[in-house]
């Protein structure tokens, strides 16, 4: 489904991404796991063409996002769902606006079957009756679910999700995990997560991956993962201070 190909991103002396390689599976969910500001982020928004690698190719259906622009670039995004690290709901909108906002952007449903679409997708989240409430009035478990809900509207092909459990307490941050398993299911959808939360990895992930120093070092399932021999991966899976990885 994903094909990313000698990816090569750099901050003025700062290189992310060297020379990445990584290939993600249609309908699985895989997790990239890594340091906090190890490059995870920059990664996703290389996949949905949010930035331009400096050298290298990422493939969706086999064309390269990164020589994409104009309506090109906004028809590929078409096939793509986001859940972001906060959630990022529109705070003037209620749930119920912001779930349809993508319905309103980008099909010629009527008012009705909008209507009809957002409930469906609340209830697939465990929010229903939530479509006249404020993002204010939800707890971040909430605005989670709502998140997903939006990102769910179109039915997309492929769901990005920046540390959906990030500010969570450990009984929701497994709600949510559960919740993503769950969707994932259902839709048979292609899920990449971005995360540092090894039990959630564990938990939804067909593939794990994992990115060091501008690379993926490792991929595999969660069984391979958690007991892989690779010292970098073995300390960051035991969550060590002390290994080949420097905690400053």
């Amino acid at each position: 489904m994903i094909e990313l190909s000698d990816l090569c991103k750099s901050f003025g002396p700062y290189r992310v991404l060297d020379h990445l390689d990584l290939s993600i599976s249609r309908g699985q969910t895989t997790v990239i796991i890594g340091r906090s500001g190890g490059g995870k982020s920059v990664l996703l928004k290389h996949i949905i063409g949010l930035m331009k690698p400096d050298s290298g190719k990422v493939l969706v259906s086999g064309r390269d996002v990164a020589r994409m622009t104009g309506a090109a670039l906004a028809e590929i995004r078409k096939k793509f769902g986001m859940l972001f690290q906060e959630a990022a709901l529109f705070d003037s909108m209620t749930v119920g606006e912001n779930v349809a906002f993508p319905l309103r952007e980008h099909t010629r449903l009527s008012e009705r079957e909008i209507a009809r679409v957002v409930e469906e997708k609340l209830a697939s989240v465990g929010l229903s009756g939530a479509e006249t409430k404020m993002p204010s009035e939800l707890s971040g478990g909430m605005k989670k679910r709502a998140g997903l809900a939006r990102a769910l509207a179109l039915d997309p092909e492929i769901i990005l999700f920046d540390e959906p459990t990030t500010g969570l307490d450990p009984l929701m941050a497994d709600a949510i995990d559960t919740l993503i398993a769950k969707t994932q299911e259902a839709t048979g959808a292609t899920y990449v997560v971005i995360s540092h939360d090894m039990e959630g990895a564990f938990k939804i992930a067909h593939q794990i991956a994992m990115l060091y120093e501008g690379k993926i070092i490792a991929k595999g399932t969660p069984g391979e993962i958690r007991n892989s021999d690779h010292p970098v991966v073995r300390q960051f899976v035991e969550g060590r201070a002390e290994g080949p990885i420097t905690v400053v």
